[in-house]
């Protein structure tokens, strides 16, 4: 690819500042005590926290495009203190108390992403607005009150969750048939590809090399192989996410599904006012078929939708307008005032799904083989504090994180394909009827309702 075709993955990359020249490729064999693979928030965030905590370190990593090329720059742009997962965490009482800290810790990261954007001064639209999920049929409005009721069961309070009637939630945002929301504070709306870029000059300064156009053929213990060369190291991270399909032997580790972006042109204020988001608050509501919004700091709406599964774990950037048709649609439908203004972007991309539906941070010390991600589109916070606590863990460093139970073995494997295919899609379709029947009022079925909170809470 070329400077113009980067450009033209997403609105986040066309309206990134400076050169998307890539940076020279791994051409030889080398040899250095960190080799990371991927340059996305995971691998960046990793070589940010052991660089900083052990400047001596000799880190590389290896990118197949440009730093933040995949779903680190093409995602919603919501820094949310929450990961997927957690409700599997809490409903197992050996982990619960630890889900609670973990959550708190996804909390704090939000702020320490603020902390370290202030300090290396990467300019990624900051705003910490906090994140709605709003309830437009009777059914939402109940999940999210359970949802509030079994947070303050866990303890947290007001200043973590609160509920908005409707009233107070259409002062945040007037979708139609407000029927209220839960509002969290922990929640910044960020450029992401902003935010990767500025991290991988962040990490450069620090001292570590980053290859791209390198894309890894093989990872193993104490060695990266490309195509022109070989990164020996006493420690791999592999950070590969939705990608992790093109490393031999690992194509069914994460599943990548796909999401899809549209953005419009910038909407006049008396539109805003129609609109809300008066903080560049982030938005979304309860469907299992994953809806999420922003006003950009250029007054866009920028929204999204879960896309498909293709067989054989195939990653794709381009598509049909028919898809795109679907996104503005619903976009269409919550917020009928963006009839009439035109949609000048529209993008999608791939993210990692594992088989538990749970990210992990792992570390096989004996091996020297790390690994971290499957954040199934959460991963913008996420992947700092997966990165602070892989770098700590690498480095055997004592802390409050390296206890959390985002810790542990890397995920189970997906089932071998047809299987992935036919699961994938099978839930898939069930996600869609189930959100169908709430959203014209129905009654779900409550078997389809079991087998599909079975699948992805597992």
């Amino acid at each position: 690819m070329d400077e113009a075709s980067y450009r033209a993955q997403s609105f986040w990359h066309e309206t990134l500042p400076g050169s998307l020249a890539p940076r020279a490729p791994l051409d030889t064999s080398e040899t250095v005590d960190v080799a990371i693979v991927g340059a996305g928030y995971t691998g960046l965030w990793t070589a940010y926290y052991l660089a900083t905590l052990e400047p001596s370190l000799r880190i590389a990593i290896l990118e197949a495009e440009i730093a933040g090329f995949g779903a680190s720059g093409r995602n919603g742009g919501w820094c949310l203190g929450n990961l997927a997962g957690m409700e599997a965490v809490f409903e197992d009482p050996a982990l619960r108390e630890g889900g609670v800290d973990l959550l708190h810790a996804l909390f704090e990261t939000v702020d320490e992403v603020e902390r370290i954007c202030q300090r290396e001064g990467i300019d990624c639209h900051w705003k910490k607005g906090g994140s709605v999920t709003v309830a437009s049929v009777p059914a939402h409005r109940e999940l999210l009150l359970a949802e509030l009721e079994h947070l303050r069961a866990l303890g947290f309070g007001e200043e973590h969750y609160r509920w908005l009637e409707p009233e107070a939630c259409s002062a945040v945002i007037r979708t139609e048939g407000n029927l209220g929301g839960l509002f969290m504070p922990h929640c910044a709306a960020v450029h992401p590809a902003r935010l990767a870029r500025g991290l991988a000059d962040a990490v450069e300064r620090c001292g570590v090399t980053l290859y791209e156009r390198s894309p890894a053929v093989a990872i193993d213990p104490g060695s990266v192989t490309t195509h022109t060369g070989e990164l020996r190291a006493r420690t791999v991270v592999r950070a590969t996410e939705a990608y992790t399909r093109s490393l031999r032997g690992q194509r069914r580790d994460l599943a990548p599904l796909h999401s899809l972006m549209i953005a419009t042109e910038p909407l006049p204020e008396p539109v805003w006012k129609e609109i809300g988001l008066p903080n560049r608050e982030t938005f979304g509501d309860p469907r299992r078929m994953v809806i999420y919004g922003q006003r950009t700091a250029d007054d866009r709406l920028a929204f999204g939708a879960r896309g498909a599964y293709f067989f054989g774990s195939g990653v794709r950037h381009h598509f049909s307008d028919r898809n795109f048709a679907v996104v503005q649609e619903i976009a269409e439908t919550l917020l009928p005032v963006l009839r009439g203004y035109r949609v000048t972007h529209r993008w999608g991309g791939a993210l990692g799904v594992p088989r538990n539906w749970r990210p992990a941070v792992s570390l096989d010390r004996e091996r020297g083989m790390a690994m971290a991600g499957g954040y199934v589109g959460e991963g913008v916070c996420a992947a700092a504090l997966a990165g602070r606590t892989l770098a700590e863990l690498i480095l055997e460093r004592d802390s409050e994180r390296v206890g959390l139970p985002l810790v542990g073995p890397p995920p189970p494997r997906w089932e071998p394909e047809p299987l992935r295919w036919l699961g994938v899609s099978a839930v898939k379709a069930a996600g869609e009827r189930l959100d169908r029947a709430e959203l014209a009022g129905r009654s779900k079925p409550r078997l389809l309702g079991a087998i599909f909170d079975a699948f992805v809470r597992k």
